[in-house]
C-alpha cells in the first residue's frame, strides 16, 4: 500500500531545511514537535503554497502555478493532478479531522489535513476507502490563525502514535498568500469528496485533473474565505478518468457542479452571512467545482456539466 506520509516526507524536509526560501518561520512546540508557520508571523510566499499543497495530496499529486487563457478575466490559476485521486485527496488532502481544545480559556478549533489523518484514523471516510498507513514521522496541516495548544499536539501525537519529536504541524491561516493556495489546491479533493457524497464506487475512479483560478488575497478572513471557496465554485474545472458504465458515468457529471445546489447564485461570503454564519447550513452540494468533465476509459466517452461563471467569480474577487 502507498504511504502517503513516506511519500510526503522529502516535501516537508525540504519546506523546513530551506524555510527561508519559502518564508515559513520554524519553531518548536510541546514535546519539541516542528511548527511551520506559514502565514501568522511569516510572510509565505506562492512556492510555499503549492509545496504545502502536494504535501496535503500526501507527495501523490502535483500542483503547479501558471498563467492560462482558462478564464480570461483572470489567468492567475493552479493546476492539481494525481494518478491515485482517492487516496491523494480523500486519504490524505480533505480537511476531516476535527481537532479542538479541552482548555475551558482556548478557543482553539481547527480541521486536519494531510497525512496524520491516515494514521489517525479518526473519520469513518477511510473504512470507505479502505485506506490506513504506518509510519514514524507525520505532518498535519491546520488552517487556523493561532498555534495549536499542547493539548491538541499531544491528542494528534496519541491519536497518530507517533512520537512528538517526529510530529510537524504546519499553520496555514486563511487570509496569507499560502491559506490562499492551499485552499483553492483542493478543487479535485471537492469533486472527489461530492463524488464519494453521491455513492459513486471509488474504485472506478482511475485519474484526476482540476485546475481553478488563485484569487486575490485578503486580510479579511470572511472576504478571504469566500474568494478562496468562490474560485473553486464559479470557476473551478474537474476532470476525473472513471472505469465505469456511460451510464453511471453520465449521472456522476450531471449531479456534481456546484450549480445544482439551491444555494448557487451569489457570492459564498453573502451566503455565509444569511445563514448567520452557521456553515453546516449550507446545502452541501455548493462545495463542488463549476464545470465537470468525466471521461469513461471504459467505451471512450466523455459527459460535461456545468460552466464558468465569470460574474460572479470577478464579484467576489473584487474586480
Amino acid at each position: 500500500m502507498i504511504s502517503v506520509n513516506k511519500k510526503s516526507q522529502d516535501l516537508v524536509d525540504d519546506l523546513i531545511k530551506n524555510h527561508d526560501y519559502y518564508r515559513v518561520s520554524i519553531k518548536k512546540g510541546y514535546g519539541d514537535c516542528t511548527i511551520v508557520d506559514a502565514g501568522i508571523n511569516a510572510l509565505g510566499n506562492m512556492e510555499a503554497g503549492r509545496v504545502i499543497s502536494e504535501i496535503c495530496l500526501g507527495g501523490l499529486g502535483r500542483v503547479h502555478i501558471l498563467n492560462t487563457l482558462q478564464n480570461n478575466e483572470w489567468p492567475l490559476t493552479i493546476h492539481v493532478n494525481t494518478n491515485d485521486p482517492v487516496i491523494a485527496c480523500l486519504g490524505s488532502q480533505y480537511a476531516g479531522w476535527s481537532l479542538s481544545s479541552k482548555d475551558e480559556n482556548s478557543k482553539f478549533n481547527a480541521l486536519g489535513s494531510g497525512p496524520a489523518r491516515s494514521l489517525a484514523l479518526k473519520e469513518p471516510l477511510f473504512k470507505d476507502i479502505n485506506y490506513s498507513d504506518k509510519s514514524e514521522r507525520t505532518s498535519l496541516v491546520m488552517e487556523v490563525d493561532s498555534f495549536p495548544p499542547d493539548d491538541v499536539i499531544e491528542k494528534i501525537a496519541n491519536d497518530t502514535k507517533v512520537d512528538t519529536k517526529n510530529l510537524t504541524i504546519i499553520i496555514t491561516p486563511t487570509s496569507s498568500i499560502v491559506g490562499n493556495i492551499q485552499v483553492v489546491s483542493r478543487v479535485l479533493e471537492v469533486a472527489l469528496h461530492k463524488a464519494h457524497e453521491l455513492k459513486f464506487p471509488m474504485s472506478e475512479i482511475i485519474e484526476g485533473f482540476g485546475s481553478s483560478p488563485i484569487p486575490p488575497t485578503s486580510p479579511d478572513f470572511l472576504t478571504a474565505m469566500g474568494r478562496t471557496n468562490d474560485a473553486i465554485i464559479f470557476a473551478g474545472i474537474t476532470q476525473l478518468f472513471v472505469n465505469t458504465s456511460d451510464d453511471s458515468a453520465k449521472e456522476l457529471c450531471l449531479k456534481m457542479p456546484s450549480s445544482t445546489s439551491d444555494d448557487y447564485g451569489k457570492p459564498f461570503a453573502d451566503i455565509f452571512k444569511d445563514y448567520e454564519y452557521d456553515f453546516f447550513k449550507i446545502d452541501a452540494n455548493l462545495f463542488s467545482p463549476s464545470k465537470v468533465i468525466v471521461s469513461n476509459m471504459n467505451t471512450g466517452n466523455t459527459f460535461t456539466s456545468g460552466s464558468i461563471d465569470s460574474k460572479l467569480m470577478k464579484k467576489s474577487f473584487g474586480l
